[in-house]
C-alpha cells in the first residue's frame, strides 16, 4: 500500500518563531512571507531568497548565517517516527508529500533518520505547484501511479486534506496533540 505523509507538524515539528527571532526581532515583513510560495514552487533560488532576506533585516548577517536559521525550525516528532518505521517494516510504500524547497529539504533529508524509511518524495519546488492546488495532486498520481482510494494521506492542514478528499484519497488530518486519533483512523484501514 502507499502512504502520503506531509513534512510540517507531521514529521517534523516547525517552529518559525526561532527563526523570526533570530533574524526579524521586530517582526517579519509581510514581502518576505510574499515569496515563500513562488520558492517553495522553485521560481525564486536560494540565492535570491536568501539576498532578499537580508536586504529586509536590520541584523549584520552573512547568507550562511541567514541560511542557517531558516534550516533551525525543524524539531523531532518521534511518535510520527514510530509509525513510518512500523509501516515501512511491513512493506508499505512511503512517499513524502509536502510544499518546501531546496535550503529546506536538503537540510532535513540529510538530519533525520526517518526520512531513509521513504521511498520517494513529492516536493513543491520540484513539481512547480504548491498543496493544495490541484496539479500538485494530479503529477503525484500519475508520476506514482496512485488509486487514491487505496491511498491514506497523512497532513496537518484543512485546505491540503479538503483538496486530497477531492481526489479520492483517504485523509486524515493529523494534530501532533492526538497522535492515538491518527493511529485509531488508520487501524481502520491497514494491519500495521
Amino acid at each position: 500500500m502507499n502512504f502520503l505523509f506531509d513534512i510540517g507538524n507531521v514529521l517534523l515539528r516547525l517552529d518559525f518563531p526561532s527563526f523570526e527571532q533570530k533574524i526579524f526581532p521586530q517582526g517579519i515583513p509581510p514581502e518576505i512571507w510574499s515569496l515563500k510560495d513562488p520558492y517553495e514552487m522553485g521560481k525564486i533560488s536560494d540565492q535570491d531568497f536568501l539576498q532578499t532576506i537580508l536586504t529586509y533585516t536590520s541584523e549584520d548577517l552573512s547568507l550562511e548565517d541567514c541560511a542557517s536559521a531558516w534550516n533551525d525550525i525543524f524539531l523531532p516528532h518521534p511518535p510520527m517516527w514510530e509509525l513510518v518505521e512500523r509501516l515501512k517494516s511491513k512493506g508499505h510504500t512511503l512517499i513524502l508529500f509536502s510544499n518546501t524547497n531546496a535550503l529546506h529539504s536538503e537540510y532535513f533529508l540529510s538530519q533525520y533518520p526517518v526520512f531513509k524509511h521513504f521511498d520517494h518524495h513529492h516536493f513543491s519546488q520540484e513539481v512547480g505547484a504548491i498543496k493544495p492546488n490541484a496539479p500538485f495532486y494530479t503529477t503525484a498520481i500519475e508520476k506514482y501511479g496512485l488509486t487514491p482510494s487505496e491511498t491514506p494521506y497523512f497532513d496537518d492542514l484543512p485546505e491540503n486534506i479538503a483538496a486530497g478528499e477531492h481526489f479520492g484519497f483517504q485523509c486524515h488530518q493529523y494534530d501532533s496533540r492526538h497522535h492515538q486519533a491518527a493511529l485509531t483512523w488508520l487501524a481502520h484501514i491497514v494491519d500495521f
